[in-house]
């Protein structure tokens, strides 16, 4: 009986052995390395490079791989290569000579399991184009990046200061209703309406969106896009991101169902509407994805991008402004000689204010509100600088390494509105000045961007003076997650 059970043992000992030489031999056959690819960290087997990574500062170690790897080099965040690009003069020369080759993406599993290769970021080739080309069109033609689109930007200015003038001064946290001002303005471009700041459903919508970018950067984030098979059935933050989205998408769709009782092709009301219509017209074309579920998922990355980016930039300009003092009364100076105080900012005064122009960007560059440009990768075989790279591999670049170029800017550590100022006090454009990214996938809200953020914060500057409660020191600290976000802070708006 010994010796059967000796046996037995043998048995399962050798049969774990070779499940573990096979295990590493797949890995080292699908991710060996190709001849002239790019150089990175040592990687270990199944994992990659997941041991050297901080998900908190991973924006900061991209530089410092960079410094010992050169501006091209490889990784393994999800046991998938992918080639990193930093500095200004090679992502600029890899998006623009290569943008052809740059345009397609690579789900990540969390994000199929959620929303698949749908919607205007995860989708890829015939539908992307699609529905990029339509986007672009229909919020156009509802003012974006027009000045058609200013008296409903202004309107929502108007709500958020009265909103912040019954804090009477105390000690609060503006998150939320930045987050909720903002996100209207893209709420009536493509729902055809707002929502109260009061709306308890809206506002905890706004914190599932907040909560899920963060912990889209967390570790089991990443273990679920390299395990999926395994962390589907383990606990874990991933269960709470996939519920989240889940919550989002089902707001998304009773937002469509109404629309589809109610839209009148002739007269459309908002972004869906017009997509309902075209759904009619290319019902026969299923491959550019004018579908239900596929509207669903495209106002969802519009909703969602609209609210998150434009808010957080926000986030960190008050919280600069608290920080620099100096600065914030340098800004209301401007803004009282231009347009005094009887009425709210124009966007055609922006060119007379370039020192508050100089202020907004300077908060972007140091915001760095997306550290690391999204994954695209390769249409065919490339040449990237001396490298070769195959076909199907993902590419991204460090926006960090751009935004504080040490070749680019005179100060790029130090928060410095010189940096879009020349030397007769005028605004000046900054090559290297790349938030939105660049190419063929650059921001499709850029414009309403920029205005959203001058008018925004001319107009809160117009009103209120901001500084930190008594004896606290604004501290510039931030948390990663898909994007990076100050910390929870609190402030005084004291109405000037």
């Amino acid at each position: 009986m010994d010796m059967l059970h000796f046996y037995q043992w043998i048995d399962i000992k050798s049969l774990l052995i070779f499940m573990c030489v096979f295990l590493l031999l797949s890995d080292y056959i699908k991710n060996k390395t190709p001849k002239n690819f790019p150089p990175g960290p040592w990687s270990l087997p199944i994992i990659g490079d997941l041991h050297h990574l901080d998900p908190r500062k991973i924006h900061l170690q991209l530089s410092e791989f960079a410094e010992k790897y050169g501006k091209i080099f490889s990784l393994r965040p999800f046991g998938l290569r992918i080639i990193v690009l930093n500095g200004y003069n090679v992502v600029k020369d890899v998006y623009t000579q290569q943008g052809d080759n740059l345009i397609g993406r690579v789900v990540l599993p969390l994000y199929q399991d959620i929303i698949g290769d749908k919607g205007l970021v995860s989708s890829s080739g015939y539908k992307w184009k699609h529905q990029r080309r339509f986007a672009l069109s229909t919020l156009r033609n509802f003012g974006l990046g027009k000045k058609s689109l200013e008296p409903s930007i202004s309107l929502e200015c108007g709500f958020l200061n009265e909103a912040i003038s019954h804090e009477q001064g105390r000690p609060f946290d503006p998150r939320l209703l930045l987050n909720n001002a903002v996100s209207n303005v893209i709420c009536v471009l493509v729902f055809g309406n707002r929502f109260d700041y009061s709306d308890h459903h809206f506002q905890t919508l706004l914190k599932n969106i907040n909560e899920t970018e963060y912990l889209e950067g967390s570790i089991c984030a990443q273990l679920y896009n390299m395990f999926p098979w395994l962390m589907r059935y383990l606990p874990g933050s991933h269960k709470r991101i996939i519920a989240l989205w889940g919550k989002l998408i089902d707001f998304i769709r009773e937002r469509v169902n109404e629309h589809r009782v109610d839209h009148d092709p002739l007269n459309p009301r908002d972004y869906i509407d017009c997509f309902l219509a075209e759904m009619e017209k290319l019902k026969d074309d299923t491959a550019a994805g004018f579908d239900v579920e596929n509207l669903c998922i495209c106002t969802l990355d519009l909703f969602v991008a609209g609210t998150k980016t434009i808010s957080t930039t926000l986030y960190w300009g008050l919280l600069y402004m608290m920080k620099y003092p100096e600065i914030q009364a340098k800004v209301q100076e401007e803004i009282d000689a231009v347009v005094g105080g009887s009425r709210q900012p124009s966007l055609s005064e922006r060119d007379n204010m370039p020192y508050t122009n100089a202020v907004i960007h300077e908060i972007q560059r140091m915001g760095n509100i997306v550290p690391i440009n999204l994954v695209r990768t390769l249409s065919e075989d490339t040449l990237i600088g001396q490298y070769s790279i195959p076909k199907g591999t993902m590419v991204t670049s460090n926006l960090t390494s751009v935004l504080f170029d040490e070749s680019e800017w005179e100060t790029p550590h130090s928060f410095n509105p010189g940096h879009f100022l020349d030397a007769e006090g005028k605004f000046r454009r900054r090559d290297a000045f790349l938030p939105f990214s660049l190419g063929k996938r650059v921001c499709l809200g850029e414009q309403l961007a920029r205005m959203e953020l001058f008018l925004f914060f001319s107009s809160l500057l117009q009103r209120f003076t901001f500084s930190p409660p008594a004896g606290v020191e604004p501290s510039l600290d931030y948390k990663m997650g898909l994007t990076r976000c100050p910390k929870p802070y609190k402030l005084c708006a004291v109405p000037r």
